[in-house]
């Protein structure tokens, strides 16, 4: 990929301030983005599909159950507007969420990764195109959803837990959240706000994380994650790249939106 007639640097400026200021007021913004970006390319590939709006006469994925819990389409609003106030009709939807999940990442103590450039925006935005592995899948029928995007073992792994926390699993941090140091309180260097949040989010998705300790298939995997922290970023920020390269739309397939909520 490597579409786009605006400098690569500026189109990265320009969405990384916009990501920065939103950060400021919502610390949970990386998991939010995190949810998007993973809803965005399990379903149809990476084309920002996840961001129109159902009408009057047609529903979009947005009315899909699923994705009933993704956030952050404001922020993706935000940073549209503002290229297409520099460049108009040059940067995608479908790039705006990569980067900005990428930026949130980085925010919020995780890697810095490359992200290729120069998809296009889907045409197509179907409720009954999103089939999204659940959090009370097996982890056999999870490698399924994972397997059918040419993804491996290790990446779901990786992506299961971080797609929806952050850029860890629960697990690796559960006793910052309520037994830091033995303490039986969270540990105090976190925003009480997200603190909350987290709490909330990993108490619905604990279960996933107790399959994925404890299935054969996985548990060396986990153990090695959670015993080699620098370890797990590199292999996060490769299958983030890799996830972002689901099924995208290059060339001439699709287009660039000039909203990112509707189809031009």
């Amino acid at each position: 990929m490597g579409f786009t007639s605006l400098p690569v640097r500026q189109q990265n400026q320009v969405v990384q301030e916009v990501v920065q200021d939103e950060f400021c007021r919502d610390q949970s913004l990386p998991a939010a983005l995190l949810h998007m970006h993973f809803h965005d390319c399990f379903v149809r590939g990476c084309d920002a599909s996840i961001l129109i709006d159902s009408t009057n006469e047609t529903s979009s994925e947005k009315d899909a159950g699923p994705n009933q819990t993704v956030r952050g389409f404001e922020l993706i609003d935000k940073a549209k507007k503002s290229l297409e106030a520099t460049c108009p009709s040059t940067v995608s939807c479908a790039d705006i969420i990569t980067l900005a999940t990428r930026d949130a990442v980085v925010l919020a103590g995780g890697p810095n990764y490359t992200v290729p450039t120069g998809r296009r925006d889907g045409l197509v935005s179907n409720p009954g195109d999103v089939s999204l592995p659940g959090p009370g899948l097996s982890v056999s029928d999870a490698l399924k959803f994972f397997t059918a995007k040419r993804m491996t073992l290790n990446e779901m792994v990786t992506l299961l837990g971080a797609h929806t926390v952050g850029v860890s699993h629960c697990f690796f941090f559960d006793n910052r959240l309520s037994n830091f140091k033995g303490s039986g309180a969270p540990d105090p260097s976190m925003d009480r706000t997200l603190v909350a949040k987290l709490n909330t989010t990993c108490a619905r998705n604990r279960f996933r994380y107790c399959e994925l300790a404890l299935d054969k298939s996985t548990t060396s995997i986990v153990s090695g994650f959670a015993s080699n922290g620098t370890g797990f970023q590199q292999d996060f920020a490769k299958a983030m790249v890799k996830m972002g390269s689901i099924q995208v739309l290059v060339g001439k397939a699709g287009n660039i939106r000039k909203n990112c909520r509707v189809f031009n």
